[in-house]
């Protein structure tokens, strides 16, 4: 995974432009209203987010506005390639575990951006790569004392802990329990989802 991949800021702002135009300062209460704790450094971290978005061409100016005395604002919407970095980007993170999760939460928020076959496949590779872990954190010489492999006891019973979280997902969504509407820009009305709460 590269460092790019680790700009939950950057994951952040594509993520909510899939869901229309906002300029940052509107991303950012989107962020604070939504609980998304997992961006720090608002809002600065979102203005210089969407200034990194802007010099890729992931995003491009969408508009200007001025709304009576007050500051300019700068309105952003995504790119084709802006679409096609969120997509690939949240495949990535479902998909590959990092080394203490904080990458996951991040993509879950965002899984909505894919089909809900896409976020099983990539739950799946998940859950294999899960597995895979949890099996070499218990494969530690026995004859070792408790006090010095307690940090792999911890990290097998985190994995399993996840693995099973992931199948019961995994479940939800061949169910068809667990969807979402394809056209995200149903859930862009934030204050009405929290009113309807």
């Amino acid at each position: 995974m590269q460092k790019a991949d680790r700009d939950t800021a950057a994951l952040c702002v594509l993520g909510l432009l899939k869901t229309g135009p906002r300029h940052p300062y509107e991303m950012h209460i989107m962020i604070v209203r939504t609980h998304k704790t997992f961006v720090s450094g608002l809002p600065r971290s979102i203005y210089h987010a969407a200034q990194r978005l802007l010099a890729a061409a992931h995003i491009r100016v969408a508009a200007t506005t001025r709304d009576g005395v007050r500051p300019e604002r700068t309105v952003y919407e995504l790119t084709d390639s802006g679409e096609q970095r969120l997509r690939n980007w949240v495949l990535l993170l479902l998909g590959e575990p990092d080394a203490n999760s904080s990458l996951f939460v991040p993509a879950l928020t965002f899984a909505g951006v894919l089909t809900p076959g896409e976020v099983a496949a990539a739950l799946r590779d998940r859950r294999a790569e899960l597995a895979r872990r949890e099996e070499a954190a218990t494969s530690v010489p026995p004859e070792l004392p408790r006090i010095l492999v307690l940090e792999a006891e911890y990290e097998a019973a985190r994995l399993r802990a996840e693995t099973e979280w992931v199948g019961r997902v995994i479940d939800d969504l061949d169910a068809g329990v667990l969807h979402w509407p394809a056209d995200l820009t149903a859930l862009a009305d934030i204050e009405a989802l929290i009113k309807e709460d």
